[in-house]
C-alpha cells in the first residue's frame, strides 16, 4: 500500500519480507520506497525496518550489526565512535554483548560515548552510565580512556560545553560536526528521543553539540547530544520494544501529518543510514498499515 509521508506529492511504498538472518532468526524486514511524481527513485536515507519475534532476537542481530560496523572501520585505520543510550531495550543488547562477545579484541579500536544523561552522579540507580558500565563496558576489560561518559553530577550546561569540546576533539568530523560511527537511540512514549523532549525543539536546530534537556513531567534536567549531531552520524539505530511504543512507532513511521511537535520525527541522518530495529509488539501495528482492513 502506499502510505502518505514527508511533504508535497512524496508517497511512501510499504513492504515487509520475512527473511532468516543469522542464527536462524526469522525476521520482519520492512522495505520502504519513497517516490515522487517525477521520480521512482528511491532515496538513499529512506529507513530500514527489522521486526524481531522478541528482544532476545532484536538482541542477537543487533549485536551481529553492531560487530560488523565495528569489523568494517578497523579495515580503515580509524576508530570506531558509539553513543550508547539507556532504557530497557538497550540493555537486553548490553546483557548480549556481556554474555558472548566479552573478548578484549573485538572492542579495542572502540570508544564509547553517550547519547545523553540524567543529571545525577554515576552510581545513581537512573544513570544511563552505570547501566552500561555494570552489565556492558566493567566485563569488558576496556581501557578507560576509551570511555567518555557525560558527568551528570556537573552543572549541566558546563557539562554539556564541555561534551561538546570533547566530542569535536575525538570524534572524527564531517561538514565541520562530529560524525559519530554509530548512534543508538531509544523512543519515549511521547515521541522523545535522546533527551529531546516535545515543546524542546530547538534542541534539534541549536548549534550546540551538546545540550540540556528537561523531562517535562519531573523537570529533572539532562544533558543531550543534538539533532545536528544525530543526523550527522553514519549510522543512527532505533532500538525500540513493547507493545506500548506501537502507537508512536507507526506515527513516526508511517504518518504524513499531526507529528510536527514529536522529536523523533526529525531523525533522518543526512548523509548516513537510519534503521529501526522493534521486536513484535513494537511493530505490531504497522501490519495493520501493511494491510489495512
Amino acid at each position: 500500500m502506499d502510505i502518505q509521508r514527508g511533504h508535497g506529492d512524496q508517497k511512501r511504498q510499504m513492504t515487509c519480507l520475512r527473511m532468516i538472518l543469522p542464527g536462524d532468526t526469522l525476521a520482519g524486514i520492512w522495505l520502504m520506497t519513497a517516490f515522487t511524481a517525477n521520480s521512482d527513485i528511491m532515496r538513499q536515507n529512506d529507513p530500514q525496518i527489522f521486526t524481531f519475534p522478541d528482544t532476545e532476537h532484536l538482541a542477537r542481530i543487533l549485536t551481529v550489526e553492531v560487530l560488523n560496523l565495528v569489523k568494517d572501520s578497523m579495515s580503515t585505520g580509524r576508530r570506531f565512535n558509539i553513543a550508547l543510550s539507556g532504557g530497557s531495550t538497550p540493555r537486553i543488547l548490553f546483557e548480549h554483548i556481556a554474555k558472548f562477545y566479552k573478548d578484549p579484541g573485538i572492542w579495542d579500536n572502540v570508544s564509547f560515548y553517550w547519547v545523553d544523561e540524567r543529571c545525577v552522579p554515576p552510581n545513581h540507580p537512573e544513570s544511563n552510565f552505570r547501566m552500561a558500565n555494570e552489565i556492558f563496558l566493567s566485563n569488558l576489560s576496556h581501557p578507560n580512556e576509551q570511555i567518555f561518559r557525560m558527568k551528570g553530577e556537573e552543572d549541566p550546561h558546563l557539562e554539556a560545553n564541555r561534551y561538546s569540546r570533547l566530542i569535536f576533539n575525538q570524534v572524527h568530523n564531517a561538514d565541520n560536526l562530529p560524525a559519530f560511527n554509530l548512534i543508538m537511540l531509544g523512543l519515549g512514549g511521547d515521541g522523545h528521543t535522546a533527551s529531546i523532549f516535545p515543546g524542546q525543539l530547538e534542541l534539534l536546530w541549536t548549534d550546540n553539540f551538546c545540550d540540556v534537556g528537561v523531562h517535562p513531567g519531573t523537570g529533572q534536567k539532562r544533558i543531550t547530544l543534538t539533532g545536528k549531531v544525530i543526523n550527522n552520524a553514519e549510522n543512527v539505530f532505533f532500538l525500540v520494544s513493547g507493545r506500548e511504543k506501537a502507537k508512536m512507532v507507526v506515527r513516526i513511521i508511517c504518518e504524513g501529518s499531526g507529528k510536527e511537535e514529536l522529536p523523533a520525527t526529525f531523525i533522518n541522518p543526512e548523509h548516513g543510514n537510519l534503521s529501526w530495529f522493534l521486536d513484535e509488539a513494537a511493530a505490531s501495528l504497522l501490519h495493520n498499515k501493511e494491510n489495512p482492513g
